[in-house]
């Protein structure tokens, strides 16, 4: 089997995904990106069992991926989910000296992830999640925004 694109063009998938980020963000730099990233990821993975995360997991590329299992200590149970405020704010809470991270945070990287995963992929990703998983997802995106990011 050869090796999986997302392996052999870590690097170069990442960088992509990073602009893509910091375009929607509006973010300068790529470690105010990886702190926006970050901080959704946690806030996300809070609320999903690890079968749920990793299923999840398993669709994204792979530094993004990397980056959601980081520290995961996946035997807490899932916190309740809360109002779309309330994860935006726990999302800005990390790193909070050198957070910039803005309020449309979770759909920024909704946005992002979706460009670098074909869409039946994406689809993959969302199907064994939970409605409120799903909605945290959900972000508005034209077929051209979609198609343009897909590498």
């Amino acid at each position: 089997m050869p090796q999986p694109f997302t392996y052999r063009h870590a690097s170069r998938e990442y960088r992509a995904f990073l602009d893509d980020l910091k375009g929607r963000t509006g973010l300068d730099s790529d470690n105010m990106a990886y702190t926006a990233l970050d901080g959704v990821f946690r806030v996300f993975r809070r609320r999903v069992t690890a079968a749920q995360g990793l299923a999840f997991a398993t669709e994204l590329p792979a530094v993004p991926r990397a980056i959601f299992v980081a520290g995961w200590q996946p035997g807490e149970p899932p916190e309740p989910w809360a109002d779309r405020a309330a994860l935006v704010d726990e999302a800005r809470a990390l790193r909070p000296d050198h957070n910039l991270t803005p309020d449309t945070c979770i759909e920024d990287v909704a946005w992002a992830l979706r460009r670098s995963i074909r869409p039946p992929d994406w689809a993959r990703a969302l199907h064994a999640l939970p409605p409120e998983a799903q909605a945290f997802w959900t972000v508005e995106m034209t077929a051209d925004e979609r198609e343009a990011g897909i590498r």
